[in-house]
């Protein structure tokens, strides 16, 4: 089937993750035309197809995010109230955490933020205003001078459709639109010459990205064998250790992030004593969470249902174990971006192979053969994620470009991150590169809560091209805090809200740099709109 359409919307919105979504959103309730497009058969990106439970920083419940994310938190927390058999304490809880998780507060099926997000664009759909064209992928840009016209997309069965827009959003996992724009834009780690950071390497090296994983759900079921085939490539995941890692992959050894020592992890299925039931509710975000494996990132947690409804907890496996950092998935060609991507699912199956046959067991004996991968969760029926987790993208190069020293909790100090005069939006999180494929190890670096300056959602010469995720105006280094899930969430729904206010008063984005009194009106507007652009002075300057 080749067959090929047009269609017109006054906003494109090109991949839809947690950016992609939040910015159809944001466009459609302003009364704009909308088409988002998506390459996989779910909306949501990291906190769906990717399967990776929101990482948030310690304050959401109250403050640091906009008034739509906090609706996407409480829209997930009210399906497991309206639709599971919770247990009378989890019922009472205004902070439900269904996984009972260290590393969030709001840890949970991948299948039910999905379910959530549909329930908060179905209005739009309705109404004819959005259009969702899943499973379909960017092929080409036309571009005329400064402007992007349109973008043909590819449908599951090789039929293309041409959209034309006013303003078209780069939401995807990759900033798939820039290269087929020849836009403007960046890859990898620059030098530390170019932007003058402390953990910039001395050599740029475009190819220097962070690791990708292909996360799946687990269950154990201690007196079944769910051991799945061999891999193929076992071997060469058993014996494999890289220069700056502690110990085989295969093995429950990896390095503390921030210190670079090694650290012993554990794995202790369904504990009989749990810290978050049995301990008056364990803290998430707290140091050394990472050892015990198994609550880490667990998204299920039997005990938070009534007693019987679940076998087993589930917990997400998105462990330093899986990060695959052998190759690349973007700037490369295409034959070796999909090996490194199959390269990525390889390793996934091997870890696991490793653990139901090999692992060692605290009580000395090797291997859980009741592990069982829980592809229902995570909507595949092999039980690894739909899509990599891909945490690096192109990013475009902005009229501002963020760097380490505008953040870091070393150089500013008690003086708090800067404040943008263009600020729209907050967020916070530690610095977190993961092992990359050039060869480097960690770098974990202490921030102070930050901002969002407009200037680095606008390119320096594409007028109508707007990143709406990872693809802002950051550093190989920063990305690793304006990665996370309310900060994408954060960035695509201003986004959208910019491409809608220019279309009403007939500015360009550049303008609201520019032109004295611009910005102030979009501000009032974000203000209006609940986005969050200014941390509390208790937060925003740390003692």
């Amino acid at each position: 089937m080749n067959d090929s359409a047009e269609s017109r919307a006054e906003v494109l919105v090109v991949g839809g993750g947690l950016g992609g979504v939040a910015a159809a959103l944001a466009a459609a309730r302003s009364g704009r035309s909308v088409i988002l497009s998506e390459s996989t058969r779910w909306l949501g990106g990291q906190l769906t197809s990717q399967a990776v439970p929101p990482d948030e920083h310690p304050w959401i419940e109250e403050t640091g995010c906009t008034r739509t994310y906090r609706e996407l938190r409480e829209r997930i927390r009210s399906i497991y109230r309206s639709s599971y058999p919770l247990s009378d304490a989890a019922r009472r809880d205004p902070h439900l955490n269904p996984g009972a998780a260290y590393v969030s507060g709001l840890a949970h099926e991948p299948r039910i933020a999905r379910a959530a997000l549909e329930t908060m664009l179905e209005p739009h759909r309705a109404s004819g205003r959005l259009e969702v064209l899943a499973e379909h992928r960017p092929v080409a840009v036309a571009a005329a001078g400064d402007e992007v016209e349109g973008v043909t997309l590819a449908g599951p069965e090789g039929e293309t459709i041409a959209v034309s827009a006013a303003y078209v959003l780069d939401a995807t996992e990759t900033g798939e639109l820039l290269p087929l724009a020849k836009a403007e834009y960046v890859t990898g780690a620059e030098s530390r010459r170019d932007t003058g950071e402390p953990h910039a390497p001395e050599v740029a090296d475009p190819l220097n990205m962070q690791a990708i994983s292909v996360c799946f759900a687990l269950e154990h079921h201690a007196d079944e064998d769910h051991t799945i085939e061999k891999p193929g490539d076992y071997d060469f995941w058993r014996d494999y250790r890289a220069s700056f890692w502690p110990g085989p992959n295969l093995s429950w050894i990896a390095p503390d992030p921030q210190t670079l020592s090694p650290v012993q992890r554990f794995l202790a299925p369904n504990p009989q004593t749990d810290p978050f039931f049995d301990d008056g509710g364990a803290t998430p975000y707290a140091r050394g969470g990472d050892q015990d494996l198994w609550l880490f990132r667990r998204i299920a947690a039997r005990r938070n249902f009534a007693e019987g409804f679940m076998a087993s907890d589930i917990t997400l496996v998105n462990w330093p174990m899986i990060d695959y950092w052998l190759g690349p998935v973007i700037e490369v060609n295409e034959d070796v971006a999909l090996d490194n991507a199959e390269g990525a699912r390889r390793l996934s199956l091997s870890f696991l192979y490793w653990m139901q046959t090999e692992a060692p067991r605290p009580d000395g004996g090797s291997g859980y053969p009741g592990l069982k991968l829980n592809g229902d969760v995570v909507g595949t029926t092999d039980g690894l994620a739909m899509a990599a987790y891909i945490r690096e993208s192109r990013r475009i190069r902005a009229q501002r470009t963020i760097v380490e020293q505008d953040l870091s909790a070393a150089v500013r100090g008690r003086h708090g991150a800067v404040s943008y005069p263009d600020s729209v939006g907050v967020g916070s999180y530690r610095i977190d590169l993961h092992p990359s494929t050039g060869g480097a190890t960690y770098i974990d670096v202490a921030t102070c809560p930050f901002e969002i300056p407009l200037g680095a959602l606008i390119p320096v010469r594409l007028r109508n091209l707007l990143p709406a995720g990872k693809g802002i105006g950051t550093t190989h280094v920063t990305n690793g805090c304006y990665r996370l899930h309310p900060v994408e969430w954060n960035i695509g729904e201003v986004a959208g809200l910019l491409a809608a206010h220019c279309l009403d008063t007939g500015a360009q984005p550049r303008a609201l740099l520019e032109q004295p009194g611009a910005f102030e009106e979009f501000a009032r507007l974000l203000d209006s709109e609940g986005v969050q652009r200014r941390w509390p002075a208790p937060i925003a300057r740390p003692d």
